[in-house]
């Protein structure tokens, strides 16, 4: 396993769920450096060089990222500071010392306009500001050309941080009804789902990221929702696991979280209506698979009570 690994935005979901999983890893006996943002400005890029030659890290794992999809509309600079030129920096200095660079992008990458899974050979056709910031990311990551993982996700949520299960649940509490886009498809992901499996990739590749294992994968939790069906799962298994767990009851219930679609709920940002990643690439060069999303669901709301 590396000796040293640097980990930025740990203040973020993926960030806080992977510096979790690389505490509770036995056979992990190096060091993580965790930063968040007050320690690492994923936009002053002098302070990302210095940061990557004072601790010399032998692989960089990048979580970090600007996710405010509507605000990037009118937010364009900022955007791309942090999702493109910061993993460019990022890359430049990592090429520089010799280490790996791990890099987390998403399902905005697409269109959305295809009607099955998209694989990693698929045409990337971002359709906001926010997908195009982290194409770019990518590319300037590739063009390095250091050892590199690229992960793209989706609908990332948890039991830690401001996220899409979290805001359901406050509605839920407040309101007897709940209207929710139905015509958006994708594969809810859980944070602790992306850590494990970053950690199962690293045991894979034997304490080394060599030039050859560089690319790009999809990295989902299994199966496919809307985001109204994943409302429904999140209230259904909440309601499941409130009485063992004393939580406050709901006051909505699945039968009041009403279908409606994209048009009616009208946001800055375009979202993909298709955003289904096939994952077959990253089963079969590292035999690392996702838990079915609802399972993955499970295991976030018992996680609640931690956080």
């Amino acid at each position: 396993m590396y000796k040293k690994i640097l980990l930025t935005g740990i203040n973020g979901q993926v960030g806080h769920a992977l510096k979790q999983a690389f505490s509770k890893e036995a056979l992990f006996s190096g060091v993580v450096i965790g930063l968040d943002r007050a320690q690492l400005d994923l936009t002053n890029h002098d302070q990302i060089r210095d940061a990557v030659r004072t601790l010399q890290p032998d692989l960089i794992i990048n979580p970090a990222a600007y996710t405010a999809v509507d605000k990037a509309e009118a937010e364009h600079e900022l955007a791309y500071a942090i999702n493109a030129t910061a993993p460019q920096v990022l890359a430049e200095e990592a090429a520089k010392i010799g280490a790996g660079l791990i890099h987390f992008s998403t399902d905005y990458v697409y269109s959305g306009a295809k009607s099955g899974a998209y694989t990693e050979e698929d045409e990337t056709e971002p359709l906001s500001v926010y997908g195009k910031s982290k194409l770019a990311g990518e590319d300037a990551i590739r063009v390095v050309g250091l050892p590199h993982l690229i992960f793209r996700t989706s609908w990332v949520y948890g039991a830690y941080g401001r996220n899409f299960l979290k805001t359901i649940l406050r509605l839920a509490a407040e309101r007897d009804e709940l209207r929710i886009v139905a015509d958006q498809i994708g594969a809810p992901t859980s944070s602790k789902s992306i850590a494990e499996a970053i950690l199962s990739v690293l045991s894979r590749l034997n304490g080394g990221l060599p030039i050859e294992a560089s690319g790009t994968y999809h990295l989902v939790n299994a199966g496919k929702t809307s985001w109204h069906g994943f409302a429904i799962a999140i209230v259904e298994e909440y309601a499941r696991l409130q009485v063992a767990h004393g939580w406050h009851p709901l006051k909505v219930t699945p039968a009041n979280i009403r279908a409606i679609t994209t048009q009616e709920y009208p946001t800055p940002a375009a979202r993909p209506a298709n955003s289904c990643l096939d994952c077959t690439q990253l089963a079969r060069d590292f035999s690392v698979s996702l838990p079915d999303w609802r399972n993955a669901l499970i295991a976030e709301l018992q996680a609640l009570d931690a956080n």
